[in-house]
């Protein structure tokens, strides 16, 4: 670590294959992301006083009627300028959902104005990344796709070293600290900071010196469990090089969708080993191809093992049950929540007229295939510090397996779930 505080590691910025050679006009669009308070803001308002001669324009989200971090950022010294630099305000809604209109046209209309070098979008802090990228590939009726205007240079998400390990630990819903999109938000803040965390192509792990060395630490391991690609740059203030967020040229869809360390595990990469390891990280992945018992695989995915999950970071995965061998059973573990839902059906239960025509499509359903149970399956990954008991899990989970006979009883689908 330098003495500044910053330290980073960095992975090769590689464009996607096939990249003209042609200069790209496109107007390059950094998207930050971070939960409440970790600091977003802060990091805009340094990178705008570090811009130097370039142009840059500003979409800040707020949820509220009044756009509090607009505020900031015109009296944060940044130089604003009707010339040089725009600032637009999306409130009253999420840009991920209610203002993902409003956030399409606006990238729109600030790409062909032509005016500008680049485009800082800072997303509210209860807003989702993945959408927001989404939104760069959607077509509809006015233009072609936005994509044809403007480029997705980064995903950065800004994390709080403070309050990472608290927070990542905490059941609470965002409705609790009363943050919500809508009356109908039911998400909880571990899920949140999850999906902002393994969608992000940077991660600016922000207050380390007020966090001090142990929770810096602790902040870390989560982080590198949850996305062991990302850049990752620890600073305080948002202090930052603006090279090492802007003009990166780090976003690709496809890679984005494989930053996080349970689909790595689950799709056999191997390369992450040495630098989890780095970080106290370590991950496997329990396969098996016999039946779960429902009331025994609740029990103990469910949380009913006690302190089976110590030291698990995270886990994903999918399973089937013999009570009811035609659904793919899902399980989700972050922090202290756990989920257990019906993701849908396997394709043994399925008439093979309603496979897809693709023939690559077919061959990775054929990839998995077995004669006895099809493409059923267990997969489940696990990721954890030192603490994580990889032998205690399996075992457990291998106790698990329902016994071949007598049949099962059926299990109504709806009861599925914990």
């Amino acid at each position: 670590m330098t003495s500044d505080h910053r330290s980073e590691r960095v992975r090769p910025a590689t464009r996607d294959a096939g990249a003209s050679a042609a200069p790209d006009t496109r107007l390059p669009t950094t998207v930050l992301s971070g939960f409440l308070g970790a600091g977003k803001t802060t990091l805009v308002n340094q990178l705008l006083r570090s811009a130097g001669s370039a142009r840059t324009a500003i979409i800040v989200n707020d949820m509220s009627e009044i756009n509090i971090d607009a505020d900031l950022v015109r009296s944060g010294a940044a130089g604003l300028s009707a010339t040089d630099e725009t600032l637009v305000e999306l409130t009253n809604g999420c840009i991920c959902c209610t203002l993902r209109e409003d956030l399409l046209q606006e990238v729109h209309r600030l790409a062909v104005l032509g005016r500008f070098d680049r485009l800082l979008i800072e997303s509210t802090g209860i807003s989702e990344p993945l959408p927001v990228a989404a939104t760069f590939e959607y077509c509809d009726e006015t233009f072609a796709s936005l994509a044809d205007v403007a480029r997705l240079d980064a995903m950065v998400t800004v994390v709080d070293a403070v309050n990472l390990t608290a927070d990542y630990d905490d059941r609470a819903l965002l409705r609790d600290r009363g943050q919500v999109r809508d009356d109908t938000d039911e998400r909880t803040i571990v899920e949140l900071l999850v999906d902002q965390i393994e969608f992000a192509d940077i991660i600016v792990l922000n207050k380390i010196t007020t966090a001090g060395a142990e929770r810096t630490a602790a902040a870390r391991r989560i982080i590198r469990a949850l996305n062991p690609d990302a850049r990752l740059i620890e600073t305080d203030h948002g202090a930052v090089v603006p090279g090492q967020i802007l003009d990166t040229g780090l976003f690709s869809a496809a890679r984005a969708r494989s930053h996080p360390l349970w689909f790595k595990e689950l799709n056999g990469a191997a390369d992450h080993v040495p630098e989890t390891e780095e970080y106290g990280i370590s991950s496997f992945c329990y396969r098996a191809r016999a039946p779960f018992d429902w009331q025994r695989v609740r029990h103990v995915l469910g949380g009913g093992a006690p302190c089976l999950f110590d030291g698990v970071l995270r886990a994903k995965g999918h399973f089937w049950i013999a009570e009811h061998p035609s659904s793919v059973m899902t399980f989700s573990l972050a922090g202290r929540l756990n989920e257990i839902a019906v993701g849908g059906r396997w394709w043994a239960a399925m008439p093979r007229s309603d496979w897809p025509a693709d023939g690559e499509a077919r061959a990775r359903i054929l990839r998995h295939w077995s004669a006895d149970v099809g493409d059923r399956r267990q997969e489940l990954v696990f990721i954890g510090t030192q603490a994580m008991n990889r032998d205690a899990i399996c075992a457990a989970l291998d106790r698990c397996i329902a016994a071949p006979a007598p049949k099962a009883r059926p299990v109504a689908r709806e009861h599925l779930v914990r």
